[in-house]
């Protein structure tokens, strides 16, 4: 049957409620996990998790294989590897919920330049809309006393994990186009493997000798909160949500993403009691209302 004719069938919506509680709340597990592990432990700890045991029974994907190390890398080390730096030097876990979907916006430039594709007027309104909140938040470093538990150093590396994630949805993209039939759990699986080593050494490279082996210390939470970014925000969730798009329309799928911000700004103040200045808000108002307009304005504008 074709998507577009294919209603949100039960089992439908509670997979995309799912993984929006899921990627909305696992911003709180790379706290828990943090605060016993490095950046890079934590990074190449999530892919350990990730790959095993699936590795074993799943087969490799049937692409190119420059896609599967360029997901990797990009992905993995890119995005993940500097989430967690930005969590740990001064980023809230509810802040980053918000600012890490700006790679709505990182997307469209990269396509721009990259792919040439065209920006809607919808999309247009979306980036200016997303300029300003990216200002509120700058504000709230230029004024003394303003930033709250958030740097500015922070807040840049956020920024650079979702131009990471962005990147990291061209080379899907272009894996798409090259390969037929595209198998989602193959391809996320086998890519998971390539941030481990890349991980590893920058752990070896970088982090104080003397935590290098602070992991073998860690308590039962920090695992069960890696195993939860592994196992549950990397591959439950991004097989979930391919199948969705598989079935329906993205237009139909993506206004969903928009809770991520909204469990992870929740969970984050009651869980780990994030406190959101003024600014903030402003900022987090601003950038949901351009993926709001980003999703939706094209049909308004349409209609008039």
């Amino acid at each position: 049957m074709n998507s577009s004719s294919t209603s949100f069938s039960t089992r439908d919506l509670v997979s995309a409620l799912f993984v929006v509680l899921i990627w909305g709340t696992n911003f709180v597990a790379m706290k828990v996990g943090l605060r016993d592990l490095t950046p890079f432990q934590m990074g190449a700890c999530r892919y350990v998790f990730a790959v095993l045991p699936l590795i074993l029974f799943v087969r490799p994907p049937k692409l190119p294989v420059k896609w599967v190390v360029l997901y990797g890398l990009f992905q993995g080390v890119g995005q993940f590897g500097l989430l967690f730096l930005s969590l740990r030097i001064g980023m809230s876990a509810s802040l980053a919920s918000v600012i890490l979907q700006t790679q709505v916006f990182f997307t469209a430039f990269f396509g721009f330049a990259l792919l040439h594709e065209r920006a809607s007027r919808a999309l247009q309104a979306g980036l200016l809309l997303a300029a300003a909140g990216l200002v509120c938040f700058g504000m709230n470093y230029v004024q003394p006393g303003h930033a709250g538990a958030t740097t500015a150093g922070g807040f840049a590396l956020c920024l650079a994990a979702a131009a990471m994630w962005a990147a990291s949805n061209i080379v899907v993209r272009r894996a798409q186009q090259a390969t037929p039939q595209f198998d989602v759990v193959s391809f996320m699986v086998w890519c998971s493997l390539v941030p481990i080593v890349p991980f590893v050494g920058l752990s070896l490279a970088f982090d104080d000798p003397a935590t290098r082996w602070h992991w073998t210390a860690a308590p039962f939470s920090t695992w069960i909160a890696v195993a939860y970014l592994g196992w549950m925000a990397t591959i439950l969730g991004y097989a979930m949500w391919t199948r969705l798009l598989k079935r329906h329309p993205v237009n139909r799928v993506a206004p969903f993403s928009l809770g991520v911000p909204v469990v992870g700004i929740s969970t984050g103040m009651i869980v780990l009691g994030d406190v959101i200045t003024s600014w903030q808000w402003a900022g987090i108002t601003l950038i949901v209302a351009s993926l709001v307009c980003t999703m939706f304005g094209g049909r308004w504008l349409d209609r008039r």
